[in-house]
């Protein structure tokens, strides 16, 4: 029988990753990202970031190229594409799909103060009920920023996509977008169920500058002719998932009902959350968009808490504390001391404002330590009780919306290599953690085969998602966690 495969790409901002996955048993046949190297942001002035749109297209080549020669595959082999991608960027293209200007990528901070505007001359009540968010820094307010800044360049524009829409533009030479997309960038309005008009309007934005609308999971578009030949590819191969990278991080790990949380935990972390009703955070500490399967019949709702001090810290400490051993021998030390860490409390937030603390910037600061019994076992334990307890901190804004969080999928990497860690987790928040092989790009593979048809569903799809551990938790420590996430929360009160 033929080789039967599913390409994903996964577009970030370091570089694009492309994978081939086996339809029949669901293996990654090959995976590749390009470049080695962290790709380039342009920086023109403080707080801007950018990136050339045409750069991911070559990544994605590349990386394609490699996985091709790697497996032997051939275009025809491949029978559906997915693709994941940095979320909230904005791309601006004419009436020829040419791109007009570098993509405002999502780490760009200049359309704060047109976010903050809409969100007072709207009505913070009115914006909530309906984004359910502040318009903020994302997509709608970085294009406001383009017609205020670069009217010429606005005038030409004909489409605005977000990075995922491009990709699939070039494969397809059509744009498009899905209901989640224009949620991440502010342009869906969750009480009327359609485009976002009172926000368009007050920017003076024609809906027409909108892509056509086509679900996640469906045939969105094809490989055209001229993509085809670029890159080796069959015509007509069916572009059939998009999703941008933490609701795609959740297909991923199987994440589609309500109470299923996927967490990721690198530099920054991430815990994103699906609930089954519309609902918002009245303070906006953690942002809710449409999840992938979400449908104007079906409320899926992703609800997203990033943590920027979490990796970073454990790789702070490790860099300054202990850059003598290595992280494992670090989990060991970690081991050593008491849950707790008799006493020394980290506050991790040393990485820049805070979503979840409503845009305060507190500063990472270790608190408690006694020169008669601490030592560094004890600083390094509570990096990682920290790190712990913010998530865990923002896990009860999730609660308080209503989400009942019984079950933590996770990606067995980085800050979830460390038993500690897990454990930890698993002890404040009474959820059952359960680690899996698997990474952007082979999700949106995956993805791709359950919009194409190839899979029945998500279940049949993610049948074969290998899990490598389940962390149930502690019920003998449970009350010590408890008891030091309590102590740790009321340090944080304090700042």
């Amino acid at each position: 029988m033929a080789s039967r495969y599913l390409l994903g790409f996964d577009v970030g901002s370091s570089s694009v990753k492309a994978s081939l996955t086996d339809v029949d048993n669901g293996e990654i046949v090959a995976s590749a990202f390009y470049p080695d190297h962290e790709a380039p942001i342009m920086a023109v002035k403080t707080g801007w970031a950018e990136q050339d749109p045409q750069m991911w297209w070559d990544n994605a080549k590349l990386a394609l190229r490699k996985i091709m020669a790697e497996s032997g595959a051939k275009g025809e082999d491949i029978l559906a594409i997915g693709i994941s991608y940095q979320m909230h960027g904005l791309v601006c293209v004419d009436k020829n799909l040419q791109v007009l200007r570098p993509s405002i990528i999502w780490c760009d901070s200049r359309a704060v103060p047109y976010g903050e505007k809409a969100f007072h001359d709207l009505g913070e009540d009115f914006c909530l009920r309906n984004l359910l968010n502040s318009p903020g820094n994302f997509t709608a307010s970085k294009l406001a920023w383009v017609k205020d800044n670069e009217p010429e360049l606005f005038d030409k524009i004909d489409k605005i996509m977000l990075p995922g829409d491009y990709l699939a533009m070039k494969l397809s030479g059509e744009v498009k977008t899905t209901i989640s997309g224009l949620s991440e960038g502010m342009m869906w309005d969750f009480n009327q169920k359609k485009p976002a008009k009172f926000l368009l309007d007050y920017f003076g934005f024609d809906e027409s500058i909108l892509a056509d609308i086509v679900p996640t999971f469906s045939v969105q578009s094809v490989v055209s002719k001229a993509a085809a030949e670029e890159l080796g590819l069959k015509e007509g191969t069916p572009i059939s998932y998009r999703a941008g990278d933490q609701p795609n991080n959740a297909v991923s790990l199987n994440v589609f009902n309500p109470g299923e949380i996927a967490s990721t935990a690198g530099t920054s972390g991430v815990v994103y959350g699906v609930l089954g009703d519309v609902n918002y955070d009245p303070k906006s500490r953690v942002n809710t968009f449409a999840h992938a399967n979400y449908t104007t019949d079906l409320d899926r709702l992703g609800v997203l808490l990033c943590i920027n001090g979490t990796g970073i810290l454990n790789a702070w400490v490790h860099r300054n504390i202990t850059p003598d051993v290595s992280y494992a021998d670090m989990n060991d030390l970690a081991a050593s001391v008491p849950i707790g860490s008799d006493g020394v409390k980290i506050i991790p937030f040393g990485n820049g404002a805070e979503r979840v603390l409503e845009n305060k910037e507190v500063g990472c600061s270790i608190r408690g330590i006694s020169f008669n019994k601490h030592n560094r076992a004890h600083i390094v334990r509570a990096a990682q009780e920290g790190i712990v307890f913010s998530f865990c901190y923002g896990m009860e804004i999730m609660q308080q919306m209503g989400m009942d969080i019984k079950n933590i999928h996770a990606g067995k990497a980085n800050m979830f290599l460390s038993p500690l860690f897990r454990d930890t987790l698993a002890g404040v928040s009474g959820a059952t953690i359960e680690l899996y092989e698997t990474d952007g790009s082979a999700g949106a593979a995956k993805g791709a085969g359950i919009g194409a048809g190839i899979y029945k569903d998500h279940n049949e799809a993610f049948a074969s998602l290998k899990k490598l551990a389940v962390i149930d938790p502690d019920e003998a420590n449970r009350s010590a966690y408890l008891e030091a996430y309590s102590a740790w929360k009321e340090e944080l009160k304090k700042l």
